[in-house]
């Protein structure tokens, strides 16, 4: 028995569940092909990053899937252990279940195919193996829903064939070539504190923008700065906050967006960027203070000194790229972008170390959470 995968697919829409992030798995391929023919659905680099994506859309209200192999559910480990469980966000999952025991498949799926069921338990992450049974279905999707609603995370594990085939729409290929604005290097790099950018961002900004921070010394930073309600300090899930941004400003398009982020969060996970490139969300600012370490970990290098970034990001796809030498310069390209915002890329120099003594942010993280979607709503 299988599962007729456009009522199902149906079924979730009327839950809600219609914003959708994955990366591939021939388990679900059908159940993919549902959800870019009929939903919102955001191809991403990671399994990772689509949790990172789903969850910026559950921040901007809406109620998200995130779509993968059991092979990958391991990448998506530091999102959900610290991003959905800390901030309570909820996602609604669908794992496969490759390497099944008793199940004849590829050398490499097979510890997955043991330890899936146990590693979701461990995470805390309430689920269910996924009925092939279409009796079944309104009940185990109303349960899964309960939790959604109730800020926790939900997944299904799901066995191979258990959804009918569904063919994939064909849509035009988007192979128009894209002709970035660059503005390369016009000085010599002047190497401002972080904190001081943080502070152009928070004057430089409108009332309406939402500013999200990477984790460590940047949100830290930035709550010292000003605390309000459009603020989010990432804690944990490193190089997820871009993701997040994406998810974000896709789900809320009429909201100014700015990712804050920082050159070790950037590397963790660069295939972020392309895909931020491909959706070209027209009001995401996505910010990047270089400071060639890992500050809140004791100042160990990064290799960011031999990266060029300005260059990585018009290859990707941002419409407009920045490197702005100076602070002047940065201010002046945030204040631009605000009157005439466009997918861009604000690249900036900034000087090793923070003050001494810093703080941390004294609200929780699912209180930030809470207030940045009274905020969005408001």
């Amino acid at each position: 028995m299988k599962l007729d995968t456009f009522e199902f697919g149906n079924h979730l829409k009327k839950l809600g569940f219609d914003f959708y992030s994955g990366v591939p798995c021939s388990f679900l391929k059908y159940l993919i092909n549902y959800a870019i023919n009929e939903c919102d659905y955001i191809m991403a680099a990671n399994e990772g990053d689509a949790v990172a994506i789903a969850s910026g859309a559950n921040l901007g209200g809406r109620k998200s899937v995130v779509l993968m192999q059991n092979s990958g559910l391991t990448n998506a480990v530091s999102p959900l252990t610290s991003l959905n469980y800390t901030f309570k966000l909820p996602v609604l999952g669908f794992v496969s279940l490759r390497g099944e025991p008793g199940l004849m498949d590829e050398p490499q799926h097979q510890l997955m195919g043991e330890i899936t069921p146990a590693l979701l338990s461990t995470m805390e992450v309430k689920w269910d193996y996924l009925s092939n049974n279409p009796a079944d279905i309104p009940s185990q999707l109303s349960i899964a829903n309960r939790h959604i609603e109730n800020d926790e995370p939900y997944f299904f594990i799901v066995r191979k064939n258990t959804f009918e085939a569904v063919k994939l729409v064909e849509k035009p290929a988007d192979d128009q070539e894209m002709m970035p604005q660059v503005q390369l290097k016009q000085a010599e790099d002047s190497y401002p504190k972080r904190i001081e950018a943080l502070e152009s961002l928070t004057t430089r900004t409108e009332a309406n923008t939402i500013l999200l921070a990477t984790t460590g010394k940047t949100g830290r930073e930035l709550y010292e700065v000003k605390d309000h309600g459009s603020h989010l300090y990432m804690v944990g899930s490193m190089g997820c906050i871009s993701s997040l941004g994406l998810g974000l400003s896709l789900s809320q398009p009429s909201k100014h967006v700015v990712v804050i982020d920082g050159d070790g969060s950037l590397l963790m996970r660069m295939g972020a960027m392309p895909t931020i490139g491909f959706y070209q969300p027209e009001n995401l600012l996505h910010v990047l203070l270089d400071n060639n370490s890992h500050d809140s970990t004791g100042g160990q290098a990064t290799v960011s000194n031999r990266l060029d970034f300005v260059k990585m990001a018009a290859a990707a796809g941002y419409k407009r790229v920045i490197y702005a030498s100076t602070l002047a310069a940065f201010e002046q390209a945030i204040t631009e972008w605000e009157k005439s915002p466009a997918l861009t890329f604000l690249y900036l120099k900034v000087a090793k170390g923070s003050k001494e003594e810093l703080g941390r942010p004294s609200i929780k993280p699912h209180e930030v959470k809470l207030r940045l979607k009274q905020f969005i709503n408001g």
